[in-house]
């Protein structure tokens, strides 16, 4: 909760975050499956996750007024993995009770479908590792109705820039924290940057640009 506060102070426009289910249904923001202790958030009640896991409600407000990407972890591969993707209506419920922009990523494709299907209004992105087939992955993009591209930042060139631009979609790269990239990105023209510096992104790009 402390980093989101102080993001807008650092210089970011935007936070991203990334939210899981608990065992009781609730919204818990965390990048791993797991807490440092190996427990799994899904397995745990909200009365059991320690205070610094908050749940989305709390993360968004503390992040206000700035854009939020929230990313929804449904992967395959993870211990919490639903394929019927039960949490996305109350991350949407949660993003329509809200007033900064969001953004939902996800690597999961149906999850995004969900999405769009609860609320087609939410912005959405997927998130990518794989570029091999530009072409095809933004035609998906385009049938899906999802609003960005968000690539891994060794995929992304002037020509996967110039791609998505050129069917209106916008590109935000992760993760990149070193300040020679974030020019090399900026001069491609792309839509913004996530990092773990906003500080130094800021003092790079100016606070006109994305971060």
């Amino acid at each position: 909760m402390a980093a989101f506060r102080a993001a807008g102070p650092l210089g970011a426009n935007w936070v991203e975050l990334d939210v899981r289910r608990t065992l009781d249904g609730a919204l818990a923001v965390h990048h791993d499956a797991h807490l440092g202790d190996g427990r799994a958030i899904v397995e745990l009640v909200t009365a059991d996750l320690p205070p610094d896991v908050p749940s989305l409600v709390e993360a968004l407000e503390a992040c206000a007024p700035l854009g939020v990407n929230v990313e929804i972890k449904n992967s395959p591969h993870d211990v919490d993995f639903d394929a019927t993707a039960a949490l996305v209506e109350p991350v949407v419920a949660a993003i329509q009770a809200c007033s900064q922009p969001i953004i939902v990523s996800s690597f999961h494709a149906p999850t995004l479908e969900r999405v769009r299907s609860v609320d087609p209004s939410v912005a959405t992105a997927l998130l990518t590792f794989d570029l091999s087939d530009p072409a095809r992955v933004i035609d998906d993009l385009l049938v899906a109705g999802h609003a960005a591209l968000h690539p891994f930042d060794r995929t992304v060139t002037d020509e996967l820039v110039e791609l998505v631009h050129a069917v209106g979609l916008a590109i935000n790269v992760w993760t990149v924290d070193e300040p020679a990239r974030m020019e090399d990105l900026a001069a491609m023209g792309v839509d913004g940057i996530v990092t773990n510096v906003p500080d130094v992104a800021a003092a790079v790009l100016g606070r006109g640009q994305p971060v």
